[in-house]
Parts: C-alpha cells; structure tokens; sequence
C-alpha cells in the first residue's frame, strides 16, 4: 500500500534546543560569574580588613608615642638619633638615653617585621624630612589622592615574584607633629602623609587562583550534565510528539470504518502520479468500483451489517493490491484504486482479481450468509496524449462514467477504457 506524501519541513527541534541551551548557559554563567566574584570579594575584604587592622595598630602606637613626647631609649652605637631638638638625656647613673619619636617607632618596628617576614609599613610624604621615606609610585599617587579627600588607597605590586598588598591611609597634622614639621608650613587638619601597609599575598592568590579552577570545573560540569538532561528530556518529548503528530496525520488521511485511505489522501496522490506519469511518460490507471445494492444490504440487513460488509471487502480488496497500488475508500460504498506505471490489460487483471475475492466474501447473518459482487470502472492515460484529462478530478469523472458502463453491463463486472 502506498505511504502517505511526507513534505519536507524543516525540524523546529535544533533551534529550540539552542535557544534553549543558550538561556540555561547564560543564567548558568552569571550564576557561577557572581560566585567566582563573591568568593574573590570575600578575600578581598579580609585583605582590606588585615591591612586596616595593622595600620589601625601602628596608629595607635605612634598616638600613644606622640601623647607622651616619644620614648626614651639608651643610646648605644647605630642608634638612630630622634630629630626632636633636644633628643638626648643623660641619666644619674651616667647612661644617655635618646628619644624615639613616633616616626622613628614605626620605622624600627617595621624593620623587625620585615627581617621577621610578616608584614611592611612605613611613613611616607611628599614632603619627608628622611629620604628614606620618600614615597614610591604607589604610595605617592595615593597621597595625591588624600589631599583630594580619599579615605584610604589599596593595590598589588609584584617584588621579587611575589605579589605584596598594599594599602594606605592617610596621617593629619595634629599639633603634636608642628614640633617637628611645623618648618614646612603644615596646618593642623593638613594631610602631612600616610602609612603604608605591604604584606605579602601569595597564598591568598592561589586560593584565589584555586578557587577559580574549582568554579570553572564545577561550572563545566554543570553544564554539560543539564545540557545532556535538557538534551535526553528534549529527545523524550520530540519522540513522544513525533509519535503524536504521525497519529494524527494518520488519523487525517485514513478512513475510520475500513481501515484504507480516505478520499482526501488518495485525490491528492493521483494529483501527484498523474504529474508523475506526464513528466515520464509512463501509463497511469485510475480504478472506480461499488458494491452492486448495497442499498438493499443496508434496508434488508441495517446499517451495522453494511458496514461489516464494507469492511470485509476492504479487506478482500487489499489483499489483492500489489505493493505499489493506491486502495482507498471514496466514499459510501465506493472504493478508488490509482495503479502507477499501469498500462489496460494491467489494470484489467487487477480488476478481476478483486472482483472474484470479493464474490467470494460471505458475510454470516441471522437469516443466513449475505453474498455481494462489486462493479468496476477502470481508466488508463498513456501520455503524452492522455485523452486531455487536465486534472485528478476529469479523470475521477471519467472512471466513474466507466463504472456506469459496468453497471449497465449487468453488474458484477469490469469496464475498461483508455
């Protein structure tokens, strides 16, 4: 029997699974792309809160050296002098001793804890009494940055192929510092300078470094475990339509009684053959047969009947068709056969073949076995002549005006034309 026509329509399927895997890829990214952030964010707030511990520390070492007019030390060879104007005492047991303001404090105690490798800090201006505390790059732009009002300056510098953080704030002219700084035209408010805090970061970096790797190999696999659900759901669901949707394009083309193809189908296939047979020259049969009274089988027997009897010679009829033949029901109690590449004598076989299977269908009723016959109308255009039929519905009309033909015969017989 013949397929029904498959158009060819271009499957919405693969654009809907891109679309699809490109909103879950974006949320997934900006999912992962705000963790990788909130994690980076986190160490960074605790480098941010280390540094301002420190220097918060370091200030108030230097608040509580300048409160109390420095600290006195004994002076021992390579003692760095205080710049205060009367730095040195000498004590009754005849030791002198040196003032250590708060500059040279947090100088001495950042040299301990860098020869101990924990952390730097220094003082620094623009303006340094020491040159030793004149500012690098990056504590200089930061004092540029505090006489314009910022609170605090961070960074990262590389020394010796490790990372260093740093960070700065910056230090406001009180009057204790005019004893030493006053030459230099400071204002008590003014920004003298700042202390610059420097650890150094390289653990923090491959924890970060680590964490990323982490993220991105979570995220991939994320990824491609809900690309291959998405993938698996989507083949389950376009299984499950496709097997929906040929049901119903089934259901649209097939006669509901019989079981055989319905007029629509097989008007448009010989749309299609008939195009076919005249573009390759080739024959082509068109076969119209009824079941002789069936009226009286329907108001002797009922309805019911008649349809059992419709569906048995359906069946007759099919069995009958070669694989390349076209059986439908055309309607009531006519059935339509369109035979490709089938020349009269063709057709005529074919006829009569169903013809004496259908005499042979006996139907068992109540009031005994009901015998039917069928009369047949068949037609064959052998182009390029085709007898002029320009269309599937003259040549519907024609093999019913055969069938006609048959029926004046006598019934249960064949009528031919070509």
């Amino acid at each position: 029997m013949q397929q029904p026509p498959q158009g060819h329509l271009r499957s919405p399927w693969r654009s809907f699974f891109l679309s699809t895997s490109l909103v879950f890829l974006v949320s997934i990214s900006i999912l992962f792309i705000g963790l990788a952030a909130s994690g980076q964010k986190a160490i960074e707030v605790e480098l941010d809160t280390r540094a301002r511990t420190l220097f918060n520390s370091i200030a108030l070492a230097r608040q509580w050296n300048a409160e109390n007019g420095g600290v006195y030390v004994e002076k021992k060879p390579g003692l760095q002098p205080s710049y205060a104007k009367t730095p040195d005492i000498i004590a009754g047991n005849g030791k002198r001793y040196t003032s250590k303001n708060h500059a040279i404090m947090t100088r001495e105690i950042s040299d301990i804890a860098e020869r101990g490798g924990m952390f730097q800090f220094r003082i620094t201006s623009l303006k340094p009494l020491n040159p030793r505390n004149a500012p690098d790059a990056f504590e200089a732009e930061s004092l540029r940055s505090f006489e314009l009002g910022l609170r605090e300056a961070t960074g990262k510098d590389k020394k010796g192929g490790s990372t260093w953080y740093r960070y700065m704030a910056p230090l406001y002219v009180e009057q204790s510092c005019l004893e030493c700084h006053g030459d230099q035209g400071y204002r008590i408010g003014d920004v003298r300078g700042g202390i610059s805090v420097s650890f150094n970061i390289d653990r923090s970096e491959r924890e970060i470094a680590r964490g990323r790797w982490i993220i991105l190999g979570l995220y991939l696999l994320t990824v491609l475990a809900l690309l291959a659900i998405l993938w698996r759901l989507m083949v389950s669901l376009h299984g499950r339509l496709s097997a929906a949707e040929a049901g119903v394009r089934e259901m649209a083309i097939t006669d509901e009684l019989t079981g055989l193809r319905n007029r629509r189908y097989v008007v448009d296939l010989l749309t299609e053959e008939l195009s076919r047979a005249r573009r390759h020259g080739r024959p082509l049969s068109c076969v119209i047969f009824d079941v002789d009274h069936f009226k009286r089988v329907n108001d002797t027997y009922g309805h019911a009947t008649g349809d059992e009897v419709l569906r048995a010679i359906s069946a007759a009829a099919q069995d009958e068709c070669r694989e390349s033949d076209a059986l439908s029901r055309y309607g009531g109690d006519e059935f339509l056969i369109v035979l490709p590449e089938t020349a009269p004598d063709g057709a005529r076989v074919v006829c009569e073949r169903i013809r004496q299977s259908i005499a042979r269908v006996g139907i068992e009723h109540e009031g005994g076995r009901i015998a039917v016959t069928a009369s047949f109308g068949a037609v064959t255009i052998t182009p390029p002549l085709g007898r002029g039929i320009p269309d599937a519905e003259a040549l519907l009309k024609w093999a019913d005006d055969v069938l006609y033909r048959a029926k004046d015969a006598g019934r249960n017989c064949v009528s031919t034309a070509a």
